[in-house]
């Protein structure tokens, strides 16, 4: 399938590592020009093929300083996550003192996404705004509650810029990870094992392997390649009619009626 994205221009947030890096490889392999925008140093592999700069989401001035220096932009990817560090269940596990950060990182950042490029996009008429969020955000998931009461925040926030910036011709949507290999899902492996007793508690690779028998019919991981797989999809004119969807690659972790 052609998805005639050749010489567009991409920036994607969170394109260190993990599904942002993917996401951002997945848009150079289609030759289109991307730059990252990420709290952490560039791998080579990204860094040869685009540029990417170190900053803040949850900074406004950070991201409209970003904006204005790479120019006219068709397509963003918001990749950035963050827990709490700490186990959630029962939720007065972690205090509202805890809550700010991962609000700000989560649901703030990319508020701060979309009101720098949303405009910019409606005037040229064009464009995507893609958000990773999580099934977290779907089920109320009791493991990080601020993370899960962010990205919940996200897909109602992505589905009202949907509906504002689909007159302009500019779409949005959400992607929704399951269980995938990512320094985020570590750490929620991390905080788990810290409120158990040391005789309870279980390698990384048992835990994550009890969990996704537990939780997804499929009963395997998801690959960060699929996402980037979708958001190259989502961003070419053969999605030209879906807009204001959170699209779950989790195995059948979360599904819908």
């Amino acid at each position: 399938m052609n998805l005639n994205l050749a010489g567009q221009n991409v920036a994607v947030f969170g394109a260190a590592k993990g599904i942002g890096r993917a996401i951002a490889l997945g848009f150079v392999a289609e030759d289109c020009r991307v730059r990252g925008f990420d709290r952490e140093a560039a791998p080579e592999a990204l860094q040869a093929a685009g540029d990417i700069v170190s900053g803040d989401v949850t900074s406004l001035a950070a991201v409209q300083a970003f904006a204005d220096a790479i120019g006219e932009t068709d397509h963003v990817v918001f990749s950035v996550g963050a827990g709490s560090g700490k186990f959630g269940f029962p939720f007065w596990n972690v205090p509202p003192a805890d809550w700010a950060r991962v609000l700000d990182i989560n649901l703030i950042g990319a508020v701060n996404v979309a009101h720098v490029f949303g405009p910019r996009m409606a005037a040229r008429k064009r464009g995507t705004l893609l958000f990773l969020t999580s099934v977290a955000g779907q089920i109320g998931s009791p493991t990080d509650p601020p993370y899960s009461a962010a990205k919940a925040g996200l897909i109602n926030f992505m589905q009202c810029a949907a509906r504002d910036l689909a007159p302009h011709s500019v779409r949005a949507n959400c992607l929704a990870p399951g269980m995938v290999r990512t320094d985020l899902n570590e750490s929620v492996w991390a905080a788990g094992q810290r409120a158990l007793p040391p005789e309870k508690r279980e390698t990384y690779a048992a835990w994550a392997e009890g969990k996704i028998l537990k939780v997804s019919p499929l009963g395997r991981w998801q690959e960060p390649a699929e996402f980037a797989a979708m958001a190259v999809f989502l961003a070419s004119d053969h999605a030209r009619n879906i807009t204001g969807q959170t699209l779950n690659i989790d195995g059948g972790q979360v599904m819908h009626a």
